[in-house]
């Protein structure tokens, strides 16, 4: 498959570094055409870089690993690029006080799709911190990460669950991007647990086989 990332951060070579070690294509783009040709080296096995619009034109599947306020403007002027293309957010738009800043408001993914509405936007991978994505795999207690999917084509789901599996995770299902928001306002509340409260966030949900009810 190829890949174009958007972005030369933490997240972008976070995720890329699987996906360049699984066999696929990759090409990382950025403004700083530097930082863009330095990750490439990082990540090896054959990686290129350009700047923003050589990787929206090479991928298959574009992730935009930017902040909130630059993927909306990005993903703009790169629309025609973008057409047909799977567009993957794991963009979190948390702000001071760990706020959702798109409260009342589109999701961070809605935007990007009316940002580039020849795209068709995923939202995955915005529910951990990038050195869980750096683990290989992430395995706690035996059991494989799940990562949370939401989008509306499935021939583009298949795709990103691919992805998810060459990271060592598990796909999960959310439904259509109108419940993108979901996953943003999750993302809020978990890290205010997290760094505000020190609070382990597994301990808030009963196992699956507890959802409805106790056992008997």
């Amino acid at each position: 498959m190829r890949i174009g990332v958007l972005g030369t951060g933490n997240m972008a070579d976070a995720l890329a570094t699987h996906w360049a070690r699984a066999g696929h294509e990759v090409v990382v783009g950025g403004r700083d055409a530097g930082r863009a040709q330095r990750l490439a080296g990082r990540l090896g096995y054959g990686a290129g870089s350009g700047d923003l619009r050589a990787a929206a034109e090479f991928g298959q599947v574009v992730l935009v690993a930017l902040p909130f306020g630059a993927a909306v403007e990005v993903a703009r002027e790169l629309r025609d690029a973008l057409v047909g293309k799977a567009l993957v957010d794991c963009v979190n738009p948390v702000g001071p006080g760990f706020r959702l800043l798109t409260e009342g408001g589109p999701s961070a993914a809605r935007r990007l799709a009316a940002a580039a509405p020849g795209a068709h936007v995923v939202k995955a991978f915005n529910l951990c911190h990038e050195d869980v994505w750096r683990m290989r795999p992430p395995v706690f207690d035996g059991r494989p990460l799940a990562v949370p999917v939401c989008g509306d084509d499935d021939e583009v789901l298949a795709r990103v669950s691919e992805l998810v599996r060459d990271v060592g995770c598990l796909p999960v299902a959310c439904g259509g991007l109108e419940r993108a928001g979901l996953l943003e306002a999750t993302a809020a509340l978990f890290i205010a647990l997290w760094v505000g409260e020190g609070a382990d966030v597994q301990a808030i949900a009963p196992p699956l086989a507890f959802a409805a009810g106790p056992v008997d």
